[in-house]
């Protein structure tokens, strides 16, 4: 690992995400939103991939870089603009990671391998940008997946259950099994529903 370039990055990827407006507290203490995401990206990366490559530590790091700039009220709240939404949303964490590994000096071909994990093309079938993914989905488990439960109360079961499976389904076989060994904290209040999509 180029260290010196590496910790360039990183530390441009925090100063940008140290921007957000919007705030979240964790362990008592109060983090720009997507800087505590981004931190714990790279924690669970960490855990469940130690072992991985310069170009996924990265992406990991800057995957919802300045997400704020690009909010969903932005676009129709429709299933249209919904996915219109996520697909430029990706084109912008990768341009604005590409934009600042530039600035602290990483060539061409490490930043065009970055914003193709970020960007996140070629799953299934590029292994970093798969990595990334199973991270992400790891980090939304562990993290979010209560928080988002408890915004969509009028969700029943079947819609629920359509979700987790669509999550699980975007992960590889090495997240399924870190997942279900107890290497995440699963919500707790959720288990029951997670175990009837995944073994559905």
């Amino acid at each position: 690992m180029t260290n010196s370039l590496y910790q360039a990055a990183i530390a441009a990827f925090d100063k940008a995400n140290a921007e957000d407006p919007n705030k979240e507290v964790a362990d008592g203490k109060e983090y720009p939103k997507e800087l505590l995401y981004a931190q714990r990206m790279t924690e669970m990366q960490e855990r469940y991939a130690p072992e991985a490559s310069e170009a996924v530590k990265l992406a990991c790091r800057a995957q919802h870089i300045q997400r704020w700039k690009s909010p969903r009220s932005d676009y129709p709240m429709d299933k249209k603009g919904y996915m219109l939404w996520r697909t430029n949303l990706y084109k912008f964490h990768a341009e604005t990671a590409g934009a600042l590994m530039k600035q602290v000096g990483y060539d061409d071909e490490m930043v065009d391998r970055v914003k193709t994990i970020v960007g996140k093309k070629e799953l299934k079938t590029n292994p970093e940008t798969q990595l990334m993914e199973d991270v992400v989905d790891l980090v939304f488990i562990e993290h979010y997946m209560l928080g988002f439960a408890a915004q969509k109360s009028d969700y029943d079961e079947a819609k629920w259950i359509l979700i987790i499976k669509k999550t699980w389904d975007k992960m590889s076989e090495r997240a399924h099994e870190f997942a279900l060994a107890g290497k995440i904290k699963l919500p707790e209040a959720l288990v029951p529903l997670i175990l009837k999509s995944i073994q559905g």
